[in-house]
């Protein structure tokens, strides 16, 4: 070993700088400890991680994965430390345990990672800390701190974007080293001519296999080019970097004093020649003096191909993982291999590809390389095959494959040995007897809740939900539209790992956990509407327990509360929480009296709170009357005698406000349209108030606004004027005759009402217009040009209809048995 050191760069340790994430650096890990042989194998990585090395020979741990660090008292503030199958570090990892060789995590310890974060911003809480993106110092601290959102600046040797301040390796710049922060690959890539650093990594290492006696070369070369790097630029502007590699230094030398010459260390290429640097003990000890410390947990987590891209947002230095980790697990043939996966992908989602579109895709790919001078076809050489061949040109299923393949869904496993909190084990436990498996790839679930199973998957995911851990969004159910069905979208993240352990301050369970977290959001809730939505969600999660606090400290909001908009805009929430319990089986006799008593100060206080409102102010008081109507429609079917007279009080509060002159022409409009869709006001009459309205000595901003609220928002009012022509009649009548100065001022407000309509609905009412209105306002007479709206019965297309008709209720085969029958007793 110490012949083979000798060819780097002096005497001393092993050291293997790799590109984390790099198919070809894992390779050629593997490759160099095969032929070296060392004693302990030293990796970049968090020490406490140490006692979960075993773990990684576990029969059920599948990568990707990802160590996960959180501080015990915060839990939200965590780091990752993601590791793929093509990460060196991982098989650095696996090589160790299986030679029976000590393999040990030397970076600076996860304890003063996630404090260092703590000292720069308090706010911060959730952070991730890749392997392979070593950041600047200003990213570095806010990862730590908790940004998930950061960009990775330079570092290592991960194929990121250049920073804004990287530097031009032009002869003729001269950058100030301490002003610099660069990305080695880019800088490298430049240097050799290349405008891709991705590209030019996939030239030099991805399609160069380490030769036989050659095992050590591509660490010497990389070793020299960070070597030269970093006698340019420093530190890269990465300070950060400077306490980090003087803790691994500390490391490296103890493994030294204990296995002598047989230590190998397997890290970012770019600590190499800081590892390499002679320096005393004490100094390395005076950079660590005074970190500050945080009492941490850490343990392994599934991780996925798309966290790992950085098209994800996250950032890990790689943009194509799976077509990383195909060119890591390909024996041989990688492009006809490739190939043959993406034929596979396109037919399963019906499109036509043969084997002939795979030869040609291969030998497209195969040219083109060979027109780019590159020894072997990249992503980029198998894409534009791709492309041309079997996708015709188009970028549709392109982006299948990119988000398929090149970028992939595969979600990693972890075994059930793994530390955990008790939260955690909990819901694995609900996971499996549920048979709900987190996948990393979106899909729909749909739920019947009068099924038991169901039933419980649906109060699992509200309870999760309300925990903060997004597991599930709901969605639209289709084809049905009853209470007992519900439709989900499940998507497994990384990150919900960190939500769990979060939520594990509540309880040790699910159930009680949520039930804890429901009763303290209720105790904190700022409005009523806050309230009574979390009542809502409790009986979504079925949370029995935590449904007394949330409904007493609702009765008290509301009899606290003397805003109208806010009890108007708690109620429907309230009552739509009632509809559930038909399903669920949930007793809501509590909440069906406090939605009552509600309802009862909505109607006591609505007329005055409409009245003198501007336009805005009035159109949300609309929504608001709009709500209260749906609400009191489900809240007057309930059987409790207080419960049964809410529809006759609410229709008295709407005569009031449809015949008050200081409530808004919008809601006075609403008003009647409500009236009249309910049966409590006639046609005749309904046509009596539009014409007040619409007479001339109403303003025409007055008069547009009551037609708004009559036939607007959505609510059917244009099937009214083409079934009412008197209606119509009125409101073109009117129309005609606003003045030319006023149109201008009206126009938008009908516009906005009429764009909402159908387009069919638009069409037959600008037919109804252009025939002009009916002999005495009423119906069109017979004989007009528009067939349905003649005075009287059309019994020509009457008699057309009736044959459907028979056929839809199946009276044609009534009649057909029942004669069959009289046939066979006469014969």
């Amino acid at each position: 070993m110490a012949s083979a050191v000798g060819r780097g760069a002096g005497a001393g340790p092993l050291l293997l700088g790799v590109r984390h994430h790099g198919p070809g650096s894992a390779r050629a890990v593997r490759a160099a400890l095969e032929e070296v042989r060392p004693r302990v194998v030293l990796i970049e990585g968090p020490p406490e991680a140490d006692t979960l090395v075993p773990l990684a020979a576990d029969e059920e741990m599948r990568p990707p994965v990802a160590l996960l660090a959180h501080a015990v008292d915060e839990p939200g503030r965590s780091a990752f430390w993601p590791l793929a199958e093509f990460s060196p570090e991982w098989v650095a990892v696996r090589w160790a345990l299986e030679h029976d060789v000590p393999a040990r995590f030397i970076d600076l310890p996860a304890t003063h990672t996630l404090a260092w974060g703590r000292q720069q911003d308090e706010a911060e809480v959730v952070g991730e800390r890749p392997l392979d993106a070593e950041a600047d110092a200003d990213t570095a601290e806010a990862e730590a701190a908790g940004d998930t959102a950061t960009d990775p600046a330079a570092g290592d040797t991960g194929p990121v974007p250049t920073p804004r301040s990287a530097p031009d390796p032009t002869p003729d710049s001269a950058p100030d080293p301490d002003d610099v922060r660069i990305d080695p690959l880019g800088v490298l890539a430049r240097t050799a001519g290349y405008d891709d650093p991705e590209r030019w990594w996939e030239d030099v290492v991805e399609h160069r296999g380490a030769g036989k006696g050659d095992a050590l070369a591509p660490f010497t070369v990389l070793e020299e080019a960070m070597a030269a790097l970093r006698e340019t630029y420093g530190s890269g502007g990465h300070d950060r970097d400077l306490v980090r590699e003087a803790y691994m230094r500390l490391q490296v030398r103890a493994a030294q004093r204990e296995f002598e010459d047989g230590v190998a260390v397997v890290c970012g290429a770019w600590h190499v020649p800081a590892l390499r640097q002679k320096t005393t003990v004490a100094a390395d000890r005076a950079l660590l003096k005074g970190l500050a410390k945080v009492k941490t947990d850490m343990t392994w987590v599934p991780w996925t191909h798309r966290r790992l891209s950085r098209a994800s947002g996250y950032g890990a230095g790689i943009e194509s993982p799976g077509w990383y980790g195909h060119l890591f697990s390909a024996p041989d043939r990688p492009v006809e291999r490739w190939m043959t996966k993406v034929a596979g992908l396109l037919r399963a989602e019906d499109r036509i590809v043969s084997s002939a579109h795979v030869i040609e895709a291969v030998r497209l790919a195969e040219t083109l390389a060979a027109m780019r001078g590159r020894p072997l076809p990249g992503l980029s050489e198998t894409t534009d095959a791709v492309r041309a061949v079997m996708c015709e040109g188009s970028d549709v299923p392109l982006a299948l494959v990119r988000d398929r393949l090149v970028v992939g869904d595969v979600l990693g496993e972890v075994p059930s040995t793994a530390p955990a909190v008790p939260l955690q084990r909990d819901l694995a436990r609900l996971q499996r007897r549920l048979r709900l498996k987190p996948e990393a790839l979106e899909r729909e679930l749909e739920l019947d809740l009068r099924k038991e199973t169901d039933a419980a998957r649906s109060g699992l995911l509200h309870r999760l939900r309300l925990l903060g851990i997004a597991w599930g969004e709901p969605a639209a159910s289709r084809g049905s539209t009853g209470t007992f069905r519900e439709t989900w979208r499940l998507r497994w993240e990384p990150e919900l790992s960190v939500r769990v352990a979060e939520a594990g301050v509540w309880g040790t369970t699910v159930l009680s956990a949520a039930t804890a977290k429901a009763e303290a959001d209720a105790v904190a809730a700022r409005g009523l509407a806050d309230v009574t939505a979390l009542a809502e969600r409790c009986l979504l999660a079925e949370l029995p327990e935590a449904l007394p606090t949330v409904m007493r400290i609702l009765a008290d909001r509301a009899a606290l509360d003397a805003d109208v908009g806010h009890l108007a805009q708690a109620l429907p929430a309230l009552v739509r929480s009632l509809r559930y319990g038909d399903v669920r089986g949930t007793d809501t006799g509590a909440l069906g009296e406090v939605a009552a008593g509600l309802a009862e100060r909505v109607f006591v206080g609505l007329p005055p709170a409409c009245a003198a409102l501007d336009a805005d102010a009035a159109e949300e008081m609309r929504r608001h009357v709009d709500a209260v109507h749906g609400a009191v429609g489900l809240l007057g079917d309930a059987p409790a005698a207080a419960q049964g007279r809410l529809r006759t009080r609410w229709q008295s509060v709407l005569r009031v406000l449809c015949a008050r002159d200081t409530v808004p022409g919008v809601i006075r409009g609403r008003a009647v349209r409500l009236l009249l869709d309910d049966g409590e006001l006639t046609q005749e009459e309904a046509a009596r108030l539009m014409g007040l309205v619409l007479s001339p000595g109403t303003p025409p901003a007055d008069a547009a606004a009551w037609i708004e609220g009559f036939v607007g928002g959505g609510s059917g009012g244009g099937m009214l004027l083409v079934h009412d022509e008197r209606l119509l009649g009125l409101v073109d009548a009117w129309l005609t005759g606003v003045p030319a100065e006023a149109f201008t001022d009206v126009l938008p407000l009908l516009r906005r009402t009429f764009s909402a309509y159908e387009p069919g609905v638009r069409r037959t009412l600008g037919e109804l217009v252009r025939r002009g209105p009916a002999a005495g306002g009423g119906a069109a007479p017979a004989g007009s040009g528009i067939p349905g709206f003649a005075a009287e019965l059309d019994q020509e297309r009457a008699d057309a209809v009736l044959p459907v008709v028979r056929l839809l209720l199946g009276l044609d085969e009534v009649a057909e048995t029942a004669g069959e029958d009289l046939a066979g007793v006469t014969g």
